[in-house]
């Protein structure tokens, strides 16, 4: 659930706020925090004009229209939703996948819709990450890494994130190790979107290296999936 404590606003997930133990005002519930996140990541992802909404250029659209298309469309009327509350989803997501600036709001990385990005591109790590099929590693070592079905290509902060992504698609997913160092300095640009998301517009073959699958954090990683299963 969401509740939000008067002095360190908004939390989730806790029965007390976690700075101070505040009960705190209850805001929504799981249920309804979980089901208002999936409609969210339609509309500011991949399908505005299915709730008749308009998106700028950057993927910014009025938290007040949201709210207000929310409320008139569906059989299941959400006559309690306010802006705060797409606010308080936004803040307590764990991953930063949304950002609020004033009554605007927009998804920071997952896009499917064409977007111009202006989110930072500074004090990018050395490296990052790409999770990806072990049977396409070797061939993405040559051919380099493109969107897909994205706007961009994602990556990750770590190995673990990496992992973690991956494993939405595949058991044992293969990590690729990007050289962000060598890619900044040759003018490519990378952003930072989500807490651990980094988006690059594509990645040639020549700034990646398979990570061996001896490496420490993949080896305890995988121990873990395998006792899992």
């Amino acid at each position: 659930m969401i509740r939000e404590c008067p002095i360190h606003g908004y939390f989730s997930d806790d029965d007390l706020c976690p700075a101070c133990n505040s009960e705190g005002k209850f805001i929504m519930s799981t249920r309804e925090r979980d089901g208002m996140a999936r409609k969210l990541a339609l509309v500011l992802r991949h399908a505005p004009e299915k709730f008749d909404l308009e998106m700028d250029i950057n993927g910014w659209i009025d938290v007040r229209d949201i709210v207000r298309k929310f409320k008139d469309g569906g059989r299941r009327r959400q006559h309690w939703l306010r802006p705060h509350h797409i606010v308080a989803i936004s803040e307590t997501d764990p991953k930063g996948r949304y950002e609020v600036r004033g009554n605007m709001m927009r998804a920071t990385y997952g896009h499917t819709v064409e977007i111009e990005l202006d989110l930072p591109s500074s004090d990018i790590p050395d490296s990052l990450y790409y999770p990806c099929d072990p049977g396409e590693a070797e061939n993405l070592i040559e051919i380099g890494i493109s969107p897909g079905d994205r706007s961009h290509v994602h990556l990750s902060a770590s190995i673990r994130h990496a992992a973690e992504a991956g494993r939405f698609h595949h058991n044992d997913p293969s990590i690729i190790e990007v050289d962000t160092a060598r890619m900044v300095a040759s003018g490519e640009t990378i952003w930072h979107a989500g807490v651990t998301v980094y988006l690059s517009e594509s990645v040639a073959g020549e700034y990646l290296s398979i990570v061996g699958q001896d490496d420490p954090e993949l080896s305890l990683l995988r121990e873990t999936w395998f006792e899992e299963e």
